[in-house]
């Protein structure tokens, strides 16, 4: 029995080493977007700061373990057996859950997971135990108030961030605007103020109360700290504006500082979501064996009610797993581009659509605006708008925003989490910080009439996630830990087994997805970056050529796909054309905006003489996807129902004919790829005598139908006559994509060729 118990602490260990793994992967977001998404520093600098603010972060975490110990159920009443089971079922889901949300590249809150995990887990066990002894409340099984409290304020923390980051970050572009240098007193007080705040929630508020200090220096720095705060706010100013004479950035320091302080709050903070449970498992067991190895399901485990001292060894080995996991972690970098992104600065690639919720709310939020436009004094909004114009920012190269938002997406957020972890209160670091992050975007106008929607659902989605997180975190930790209950050893070995099986498919699945990545976004963000417009023509032409010349092979795949399929009575092949036409729409969708914001920072005399070629040869690659949609709908439901297959006769007539085509498209796709078009006349002949060809074939086939008493060749008749149809289409799209390409060459690319 011993051995049994041993076998599940010790994976209750090892779970906790992949959860610190894809925890981090979740959360590294948090203090790694602002100084990412400024570009602050270089990128291992940034991870350096954050490297360390982990590792102290780590030292001082034990206070919050209390929370997987007895924050949630009242221990006392559940008996050794019974905790373990709610150990186990806890980290097995919160591990599965993390990872798949890491994979989708959506930030979701690992104190939220934690704490439902918790409480679904609790929850279902209570209803088991009041079921088998009436004596026993709820109350008695479930701290219920401190779980409420807990819940309230990790949801209460998304307003509380979104509203302080729109208030603080609207005062903070008021005074700097967005032309930083000319601010030297300014900028001198915010350093101060910055350095002053993080030194007192981070090392009075925070380090004081860690284990590490003695207790004469945790009385000391308590009756001292308003003569602290001034010394610092004092040295800091002074040093800020010393620094400023220098021509050193005091803004950037404020971020890697914040950088430090705000992975160090997570570290205290959140370290509890990954290896609090762990350890709550580990103690049980130790004071299971201690007391004689009693029987199991007897031995009550009031000594989880004790404060957790947890071992200093164990708090190191979680930092530095962490600071390993956060440096090698790709599904991290994932997750912060999702962050950034939302909140860039200027138009990009948008990773969201639109919905019915954000186009309502961007709506009802113009009608307001309005509404303030009409009742203000004008001169008062006049200066206002005057602080807010975008025209006057500066970017590095690559940065989505700049360090007067970063500084203050850092110093608030660190501020809100650190006054959680004083309270102890699980305040959820991605909530904070992701809300903090959206505040400040909003504030700063980075959500222009062009991209608001799409920024509305992408937070509308995270925020989905969340509550999604909270639910299916409950009820699957409950269905999981009744299992186990109720299934005994067997099932806790089947649920072992399954969280590995799953978390080793997940990250092979990740790395062949990622080996697929689109080499287009390199091509995309040099467009977006580039502020030379003639390098950016350049760029786009290259990027529309590419573009055109594989959608022309994705067309000409899926046409032969639905031809063969057809003739074969292949249901499962026209069902993968059916899904690949679908996710290549999307994928067209998506990179009209990207090709359309590029063309808008392009030469203004050469984008607007090339403007119909350029959509002209877009609509001809959704066209495409439309005609072989039209092609595929009626075969597949032809094939589906199990209807007269294609005789062989029209086969046979109709292959020279899909060899043709073929040979045209495929030179069609190479010369868009390559740019050269020496071949274009020949082509638009060949595809002109193409489509007589099939007008022939397609007047003859009709005669045929007339003449024939067959009904049952009706059907199918009707199906190859729609090829024949949208064959003779397929080359029409083909010779408009064609001409489109040839277009857009630059002027002096153009004269060497004759118009056709």
């Amino acid at each position: 029995m011993e051995t049994i118990y041993i076998v599940i602490v010790a994976f209750l260990l090892i779970l906790a080493v992949f959860d610190l793994f894809v925890g981090v992967s979740n959360d590294a977001v948090n203090f790694l977007q602002s100084a990412i998404g400024a570009k602050a520093a270089r990128f291992r600098t940034v991870l350096i700061v954050a490297s360390v603010g982990v590792a102290v972060g780590a030292m001082m975490s034990a206070g919050m373990m209390d929370v997987a110990r007895h924050g949630i159920m009242h221990p006392v009443n559940y008996s050794f057996h019974e905790v373990m089971v709610v150990f186990l079922a806890v980290m097995v889901t919160d591990v599965i859950i993390l990872d798949v949300f890491n994979t989708l590249g959506l930030p979701t809150s690992t104190t939220v997971s934690l704490v439902f995990d918790l409480l679904g887990g609790t929850f279902i066990l209570a209803l088991v135990k009041m079921a088998g002894d009436p004596t026993l409340a709820l109350s008695d099984l479930l701290n219920s108030d401190k779980a409420l409290s807990v819940i309230v304020a990790i949801f209460v923390s998304v307003a509380i961030a979104f509203v302080c980051g729109v208030l603080v970050q609207w005062l903070s572009r008021i005074i700097f605007t967005f032309r930083t240098k000319n601010h030297k007193v300014a900028e001198s007080v915010f350093g101060g103020i910055s350095f002053a705040i993080l030194a007192y929630f981070v090392f009075i508020k925070g380090l004081s109360k860690s284990p590490v200090f003695a207790t004469d220096a945790k009385v000391w720095i308590d009756a001292n700290t308003t003569m602290l705060l001034g010394a610092v706010f004092a040295a800091a100013t002074l040093l800020s504006y010393l620094l400023l004479l220098m021509r050193v950035s005091v803004f950037r320091l404020v971020v890697l500082m914040g950088t430090f302080a705000l992975a160090m709050a997570f570290a205290g903070n959140d370290l509890v979501n990954f290896i609090g449970v762990p350890l709550a498992g580990l103690s049980s067991y130790q004071d299971w064996v201690s007391h004689g190895a009693g029987n199991v399901d007897t031995f009550m485990m009031g000594s989880l009610m004790e404060s957790a001292k947890s071992p200093f060894l164990y708090l190191m080995i979680a930092g530095g797993v962490m600071i390993f996991a956060m440096a090698t972690s790709k599904k991290a970098q994932n997750v912060v581009k999702t962050s950034v992104d939302l909140s860039r600065q200027d138009e990009s690639d948008e990773m969201f659509g639109t919905s019915r919720a954000a186009r309502s709310i961007v709506r009802a939020t113009q009608e307001c605006g309005q509404f303030l436009v009409r009742y203000l004094p004008k001169g008062m909004m006049q200066r206002i708008d005057s602080r807010f114009n975008k025209e006057e920012v500066v970017l590095k190269d690559g940065a989505a925003f700049d360090m007067v938002r970063a500084a203050v997406n850092l110093v608030l957020a660190s501020v809100l989490i650190v006054i959680g972890t004083n309270f102890k209160l699980p305040l959820s670091t991605t909530y904070v910080t992701f809300m903090v992050a959206m505040g400040t975007s909003l504030a700063d106008r980075a959500w222009s009439r062009e991209s608001a929607v799409f920024r509305v659902t992408g937070v509308l989605s995270v925020i989905g996630g969340w509550f999604v997180t909270a639910g299916v975190a409950f009820a699957t930790c409950a269905l999981v830990c009744l299992t186990i209950y109720f299934g005994g050893f067997i099932a806790m070995f089947a649920f072992m087994a399954l969280a590995v099986f799953l978390l080793i498919r997940s990250n092979i699945q990740y790395a062949r997805k990622a080996k697929k990545a689109s080499p287009e976004d390199a091509s995309f963000k040099l467009m977006m970056r580039s502020r030379d417009p003639e390098i950016v023509w350049d760029v786009l032409c290259k990027h529309v050529s590419r573009t055109q010349s594989g959608t022309c092979e994705f067309a000409l795949d899926q046409y032969n796909d639905i031809v063969e399929s057809f003739s074969d009575q292949n249901l499962r092949g026209l069902r993968r054309v059916h899904r690949a036409l679908n996710d290549k729409l999307d994928e067209l969708t998506k990179i009209r905006r990207r090709e359309f914001l590029a063309l808008r920072r392009s030469p203004t005399q050469i984008s607007l003489e090339r403007n119909t070629w350029f959509h002209l040869g877009f609509n001809s690659n959704q066209q495409y996807i439309y005609c072989l949609k039209r092609m595929l709908d009626p075969a597949k439901e032809h094939v589906d129902n199990n209807f007269t297959p294609l005789p062989q006769s029209y086969r046979d007539e109709f292959e020279p004919m899909r060899q043709r085509i073929n040979d045209l498209m495929k030179t069609t796709a190479q010369m868009l790829d390559t740019r050269r078009f020496d071949r274009y006349r020949e082509t638009m002949l060949e595809a002109d005598s193409c489509k007589n060809t099939l007008s022939v074939y397609r007047k003859r086939h009709i005669d045929r139908m007339q003449r024939s008493t067959n009904s049952a060749d009706y059907n199918v008749s009707l199906i190859y006559l729609n090829i024949l149809q949208e064959s003779q289409e397929l080359l029409s799209i083909m010779r408009h994509q064609l001409r489109a390409g040839k277009k857009l060459l630059k002027p002096d690319e153009e004269e060497v060729l004759v118009d056709f």
